[in-house]
């Protein structure tokens, strides 16, 4: 019972309109350590094996290509150059058509910057392979002027690469040799 009277108390003592100020306050505050950027992990996870900064370069070389995710860089290291490469797409017509085909036109933007001696470029080193193993090949979009043999350093170049593929997981990669795979980007071709 006096629980209740204490309760009764409280209510009649506060202004009308305290609740409201009051709420609007915790949420306040739990919505400003929202926007907080550090990273807390549970103490049992060894600290040395953590590292916040995911979205970063990978490293691929001949021995060892990197494995990406679309539209993240690869540093690529040969004997011959070292260059920061980055694949983006696949980006598809048509989506969210009520009919998706089982294939489409994708398109991937190419991006290489940052050469520390001429790296050789061809559009034939570049190849899809799709979750069937099914290899594509990659042509310039239409209009897409035919980027240069030779990317020197300090220069930066971007080019649009198409395949018609089916809807699906795969790998954009990169062969600068026409051998050797350098750099594996993954991707998810979807049109729904």
């Amino acid at each position: 019972m006096k629980r209740e009277a204490k309760i009764r108390a409280w209510r009649r003592a506060s202004p009308p309109g305290v609740k409201p100020v009051l709420a609007a306050l915790l949420c306040a505050l739990v919505l400003a350590g929202c926007g907080s950027t550090a990273v807390v992990y549970p103490s049992y996870l060894p600290q040395k094996t953590l590292n916040p900064d995911v979205d970063q370069a990978l490293v691929g070389t001949m021995t060892k290509p990197a494995l990406q995710i679309e539209g993240l860089p690869v540093n690529v290291d040969t004997t011959r150059f070292h260059v920061r490469v980055t694949v983006s797409g696949p980006i598809v017509p048509g989506e969210g058509l009520p009919n998706q085909p089982a294939a489409t036109t994708c398109t991937w933007t190419v991006i290489m910057k940052d050469a520390s001696a001429n790296v050789p470029v061809s559009i034939a080193d570049f190849h899809s392979v799709d979750h069937l193993g099914s290899v594509f090949l990659m042509g310039l979009v239409p209009g897409e002027k035919r980027p240069p043999k030779v990317l020197h350093p300090g220069e930066t170049l971007s080019f649009k690469l198409r395949a018609y593929e089916l809807v699906g997981e795969g790998m954009m990669q990169w062969a600068p040799d026409h051998k050797h795979v350098v750099a594996d980007w993954d991707y998810t071709v979807e049109n729904d």
